[in-house]
């Protein structure tokens, strides 16, 4: 008896520790490894001088990097695997990419300083991935938070401090090239990127009922312009996101000491 009891948990063990994964569980995961595939095309496209491939190559990577986190909570496949994955693509997309592409585009003509001032971006990047990843895990901040990065995220900060060389591609000219303006662009995002500043998240945003229409009218414009005219698009997406930044801390602000208001009669 006590055999076949024996046996009949082992071939339960043996079913559970074999039984397959669906392939809706998969799909996130299969983004964030093609959003891998993009950044590490876009440093290939750098060392080739195509820069306008290699900046689109960041775009798709950024558009599959925020598909993947909300696929995977609509899938229900979100699994501790994927977030390690998606914080390595991220880092390699938005940190290594951004950074090998400015430095073969303008830097390397500023010797070591130019190579100082990427590899402070990257690792400035590194530290703000490893910082989310440590508050991700905190259950104790309150729920508005949720509202708000710390410090400007990974893809954002690529898409800032890549805004000289897509504003080159809309105004031609050299100005943009020169290694103190692309340095300056390198040593300020890096510090926004590790900084306390409140930025807006958009991962928790609810759209009311009277504004899908509105939402999905002005998402579809945006995927047309971007199509027609990439530059001119990216610049304005740049630019707002920048003005975005002090509308986020005033909201921040106003938030918080709301919450402190309501705390206090507790205290």
């Amino acid at each position: 008896m006590n055999n076949l009891k024996n046996q009949g948990e082992f071939g339960a063990e043996r079913k559970r520790r074999f039984k397959g994964l669906s392939f809706n569980r998969m799909i996130p995961n299969i983004l964030t490894l093609l959003a891998l595939v993009a950044g590490l095309t876009a440093i290939r496209y750098g060392l080739q001088d195509r820069w306008e491939h290699a900046m689109l190559a960041i775009v798709a990577a950024g558009v599959l990097d925020g598909l993947d986190g909300r696929i995977a909570r609509l899938l229900k496949g979100a699994s501790k695997f994927g977030a390690e994955l998606d914080s390595l693509s991220d880092f390699v997309c938005f940190g290594v990419a951004p950074a090998m592409m400015l430095y073969l585009w303008s830097m390397q003509d500023a010797g070591r300083l130019g190579w100082a001032l990427v590899m402070l971006f990257t690792i400035c990047c590194g530290l703000r991935l490893a910082r989310f990843n440590v508050a991700v895990d905190n259950q104790e901040t309150p729920v508005w938070k949720g509202r708000f990065f710390t410090g400007v995220p990974a893809p954002a900060g690529a898409g800032l401090v890549l805004l000289p060389l897509i504003f080159s591609f809309q105004i031609g000219g050299t100005f943009f090239r020169e290694p103190w303006v692309v340095g300056l662009f390198l040593l300020v995002v890096a510090g926004l990127m590790v900084s306390t500043i409140p930025t807006y998240s958009f991962k928790k945003l609810k759209i009311g009922t009277r504004w899908i229409l509105p939402t999905m009218l002005i998402a579809g414009a945006v995927t047309v312009f971007l199509i027609n005219a990439p530059w001119m698009t990216l610049s304005a997406v740049g630019l707002a996101y920048i003005i975005s930044i002090p509308i986020s801390i005033r909201d921040h602000r106003r938030l918080e000491m709301a919450d402190a208001a309501m705390q206090a009669p507790n205290t």
